[in-house]
């Protein structure tokens, strides 16, 4: 694998807040100018406001939306067409949204803007980016864009760049939510030429309720997320009032569809009967790019956030790889900010075009790919940001796992297999959570987070030796696990997956003072499928270094307060022997362990 750095610009300015707290769950975006190059003067732009009317959920509903158009451009000088919507929560009008139309119009492109169905002034429920609601609605605004059909007005764009009748030169970009409806669209229409998805999901199933270990299995609700969400949903017609009846959905949710609503009550009742479990996976997996990800051709530059507890870095990668794996140009860049928070300084800084690497690709891919400019420079295949040094390291393939470490009875993590002591280890959960990871939306909107911790006696650690020299972790480590439960044992084969053991687990950096950061507060829940058998549990991505001094701690907790736990008290034992124990495997891409 091939490493080099980029050096990013370190000028400062902060990010778009996200409006109204949680309220206004946009993906912030900033975009650069190429990084070769005089940047060119902006262009001046008109905007307009238009409505247009779609089918989605078998309901008529409008579409509201801004068009941005940049003077010069008609039907004898055309330009290809950007378009974007918004996160959850928010609408054409929040300050990332708008600012993707003004940004682009500035450059030259067509921009359409609009509040993604259920949001804004737009109609309809909400279908969490379904391909044939949300996807089937922007297809309607691409036709808008190949001048076949006329906005509610009578207004029609001939203005467009086309690559054949009906077949406009259109892009799309957005985050979060406006992240999955860009991969919802080009699964149903074919004619979106790239995309740019920040910060979004790849299965719901796994960002909602993940299972580290099994994907099959019903995992461990993320509640305070996912009732954030529902929250901010349910309230969309008191945040955006609206007596459109488009919007509103008689049975038993009041603004999602029922599918939805059936999911987030199926996951807050603490019980997953076999049947009902299925159908929630099922759902939550029709809605996510993981069910449609091979109708997809459309070049894709993927873009997520190291600090991202509600959608990790393993979702960019399980569509990255598939895209790949079906001959899509992709490209993945992990950036530092994510919905947790964790901006730094020269990230996309929309007051500052051209001050960001990856504003700078961004602009290059629709510079590629809209522009149909064979020099622009689309870059390597993955990229990610070096924490603490302001730059990029860039390499043409995702780091491989390249060291074992194994748990020792003493609980030392150790490079020999031959190092590790005989010994089992216990601890068991309490009726209520002994561990923190985060208060969910407190990096997103602000506000102050406990430290982690993990209460003695309801977790292991396993912790390595100082390090002799600094080691760069980049990707997502991998566990294997044994467990005894006997608890867990007698209930786990009940037909509800509530019965089976709940665990986390995490990565550590230990200071020489003995001070611990858990890395960007990222956890791996998992559901035990058996307790009798091993088991191997997929990390969280991370991009992390573990300065010369520091010990990484491996550890396994009982509960988590941003998560559900286990049913009834499962105490646990952990037995280690040479022949016979858990691993630890790294993607390490500076250093070893020792």
């Amino acid at each position: 694998m091939e490493v080099s750095v980029s050096r990013a610009v370190t000028r400062s300015r902060k990010v778009l807040a996200l409006a109204a707290g949680a309220a206004a769950l946009a993906a912030p975006l900033a975009l650069a100018a190429p990084a070769t190059g005089a940047e060119a003067a902006p262009v001046p732009y008109t905007v307009t406001p238009l409505r247009f009317t779609v089918e989605a959920n078998g309901r008529s509903c409008a579409v509201d939306a801004d068009l941005y158009r940049p003077a010069g451009v008609d039907a004898d000088h055309p330009a290809p067409a950007v378009l974007a919507t918004n996160g959850f929560g928010g609408s054409k009008s929040d300050g990332s949204t708008a600012a993707i139309g003004r940004a682009f119009a500035a450059r030259g492109y067509v921009g359409l803007v609009y509040s993604g169905l259920g949001f804004g002034k737009s109609g309809c429920l909400i279908s969490l980016d379904a391909p044939e609601s949300d996807g089937r609605a922007a297809a309607r605004l691409v036709d808008f864009l190949a001048g076949t059909r006329a906005a509610d007005d009578g207004t029609r764009a001939d203005f467009v760049t086309r690559d054949g009748a009906g077949d406009p030169r259109v892009g799309m970009i957005g985050g979060s939510y406006g992240g999955a409806v860009q991969l919802a669209t080009a699964s149903v229409d074919p004619r979106v030429d790239a995309l740019v998805p920040l910060i979004t999901w790849n299965d719901l199933a796994y960002a909602l309720a993940p299972n580290a270990a099994d994907r099959a299995t019903p995992g461990v609700f993320k509640g305070q997320w996912a009732n954030g969400f529902y929250l901010i949903g349910e309230g969309q017609p008191l945040l955006s009032p609206s007596l459109d009846p488009s919007r509103i959905n008689s049975l038993g949710c009041l603004h999602f569809v029922t599918d939805a609503c059936d999911t987030i009550k199926l996951l807050n009742s603490g019980r997953y009967p076999a049947a009902d479990a299925e159908k929630m996976l099922a759902y939550a997996r029709s809605v996510s790019p993981v069910s449609y990800l091979d109708r997809i051709t459309a070049p894709t530059l993927i873009v997520q956030g190291q600090s991202d507890s509600l959608f990790n870095l393993n979702e960019a990668r399980a569509t990255y790889d598939r895209l790949r794996e079906r001959g899509v140009d992709t490209r993945m860049i992990w950036q530092s900010w994510g919905h947790s928070g964790g901006q730094k300084a020269g990230e996309l800084d929309l007051g500052d075009p051209g001050a960001s690497y990856v504003g700078q690709r961004i602009l290059a891919w629709f510079d590629r790919y809209l522009r149909e400019n064979p020099a622009a420079d689309t870059g390597p295949a993955f990229a990610w940001y070096r924490e603490g040094r302001s730059e990029y390291g860039t390499a043409d393939r995702v780091p491989a796992l390249s060291q074992r470490l194994y748990l020792s009875g003493d609980g030392k993590l150790v490079d020999d297999r031959a190092k590790v002591a005989r010994g089992s280890r216990k601890y068991a959960n309490w009726l209520v959570p002994t561990s923190h990871s985060e208060s969910s939306l407190a990096g997103m909107i602000g506000l102050p987070d406990p430290r982690p911790y993990d209460t003695p006696g309801t977790y292991l650690g396993w912790t390595s030796a100082p390090l002799a020299a600094p080691v760069d972790l980049v990707g997502a480590p991998r566990a294997t696990l044994r467990v005894v439960s006997p608890a867990t044992e007698r209930v786990q084969d009940s037909g509800d997956a509530a019965d089976k053991l709940v665990l986390f687990a995490k990565l550590y950096d230990v200071a020489p003072d003995g001070t611990k950061t858990l890395v960007n507060r990222l956890v791996a829940p998992v559901r035990v499928p058996d307790v009798t058998r091993p088991f191997t549990v997929e990390l969280p991505g991370i991009v992390h270094r573990y300065e010369t001094g520091h010990r990484l701690e491996f550890v396994v907790a009982a509960s988590d307060t941003a998560y559900s736990g286990n049913r009834g008290v499962k105490p646990v034992t952990v037995v280690s022997a040479p022949e016979s124990t858990g691993t630890l495997s790294l993607p390490l891409v500076e250093g070893r362990v020792g």
